[in-house]
């Protein structure tokens, strides 16, 4: 196993208002966890890194999902099930789905004024959907902590560090 490490650039620079902050991150988070699949074989793509089975491809997939329902209003019946890429499923086709569905979601937030608003996941039984405000930081919270579960994956892989 080789050692690559990649100089780890610093947060991104954003606008002025809460939004394009909240926005800024999420996106630079988002690439960071595309980056890390990116380049790795299948096979290891594939392969559990860890006991519980977690691999970079479920990872990707996982997040794929997460956007559709929080940003985009997309049930989701299994969560677990999210986790798992299919057999016809490549490295390449999970990012190309994955960043569509960035794309769709980060339109639907450039139409957010106010982040006070109930977000687009739909409210659960009788209840409201959380702020959209809630809504961006848990997306930021979710993409984080699976950006860090790539970050361990991709360097158990071949050493690669950094984003």
């Amino acid at each position: 196993m080789s050692t690559r490490r990649r100089h780890d650039t610093g947060p991104p620079s954003t606008g002025p208002g809460e939004r394009d902050v909240l926005v800024g991150f999420l996106d630079y988070l988002r690439a960071a966890v595309a980056a890390k699949a990116e380049g790795v074989p299948e096979t290891q793509a594939r392969a559990p890194g860890v006991p519980s089975g977690t691999n970079l491809l479920g990872l990707v997939k996982h997040l794929t999902s997460v956007e559709r329902h929080w940003l985009l209003g997309d049930r989701v019946a299994d969560w677990q099930a999210t986790f798992h890429a299919a057999p016809g499923d490549t490295t390449d086709s999970i990012l190309a789905t994955y960043r569509e569905a960035v794309a769709e979601a980060n339109k639907e937030l450039a139409s957010w004024d106010d982040l006070a608003e109930p977000g687009p996941r739909p409210a659960r039984r009788g209840g409201q959907a959380p702020s959209r405000r809630w809504t961006l930081t848990h997306l930021i919270e979710e993409t984080a902590r699976h950006a860090g579960h790539a970050d361990i994956l991709r360097e158990l892989i071949d050493g690669a560090t950094g984003r």
